[in-house]
């Protein structure tokens, strides 16, 4: 079975002349108006809603060592809480964490 070709007879069509194309145009208030008439939903972008970003942490330090550990989601906010009411780095806070359990084991 041979498939047929859509495009074969095209012999009659011809585009319009540029001269022949209506110039008619509908105001912009109007098509914003039945637009809002019909509750067209609109195109134009939404501003998103800001998310709730973390404020970042710059502490020039002089640290230039990096640990990477594994912690439960509870041990990271407790250091996230202690660091943010002591004001104080992530490492100046396991500094004093290290200082004080060394201080209590002896």
């Amino acid at each position: 079975m041979t498939r047929v070709n859509p495009l074969d007879d095209l012999t009659d069509f011809a585009p319009k002349p540029a001269g022949d194309r209506p110039s008619k145009s509908v105001p912009r208030e109007v098509i914003d108006r039945i637009a809002t008439d019909n509750n067209f939903p609109s195109r134009q972008p939404v501003a998103p809603a800001a998310p709730a970003v973390k404020q970042q942490r710059r502490y020039v330090t002089g640290r230039n060592q990096q640990i990477n550990i594994k912690a439960t989601g509870e041990t990271i906010e407790k250091l996230h809480r202690i660091a943010d009411e002591l004001g104080l780095p992530y490492g100046e806070v396991l500094n004093k964490a290290l200082d004080a359990l060394e201080t209590a084991s002896r």
